[in-house]
């Protein structure tokens, strides 16, 4: 509370008990216990002009829907990847393949031994248009998993 500890506090009663001496310590305590009581007036009256202004739906709402302690920015992150992932999947099944990639797949369906069975070089990942940044990653991440060089970007730094 505002930076002070409990024997901070407790030298700042003593303090004021000193400077308003014992003559003038009931008058003030009778001032503090009346604010305290106007204060909590005002409060119950605020929560009745609330809940006259909102009406019964108020108490039936869920407020810990709202509680942001609850979302996970990891788990946001991983659900927006996996929704977009199955976006991505239903709208080629639904549009099926691409004719490049019925032309270069052969029956294993792999890019990568198509292009060595047939001779050619196998396509550097920014050279395939049409993919999206998760997809173009994924593809690198292949690439260096079968023994390619390191992705390299040039935009970063």
């Amino acid at each position: 509370m505002f930076g002070i500890n409990g024997f901070e506090i407790v030298i700042l009663i003593l303090v004021a008990l000193f400077v308003v001496g014992p003559q003038r310590l009931p008058e003030y305590a009778a001032k503090l216990r009346d604010l305290v009581r106007s204060v909590r007036r005002m409060a119950e009256g605020a929560k009745e002009t609330v809940k006259q202004d909102f009406g019964a739906d108020l108490d039936e709402y869920d407020w810990k829907s709202l509680d942001p302690r609850q979302y996970d920015p990891r788990r946001i992150v991983r659900e927006a990847l996996a929704e977009e992932d199955r976006a991505i999947r239903e709208e080629r099944r639904r549009s099926g393949p691409s004719a490049s990639e019925r032309g270069s797949r052969n029956a294993t369906g792999s890019t990568a031994a198509a292009a060595a069975a047939s001779g050619t070089a196998v396509p550097s990942v920014e050279d395939l248009p049409g993919l999206t940044p998760l997809e173009r990653h994924r593809a690198q991440v292949e690439k260096r998993a079968e023994g390619g060089p390191a992705p390299f970007d040039t935009e970063a730094t």
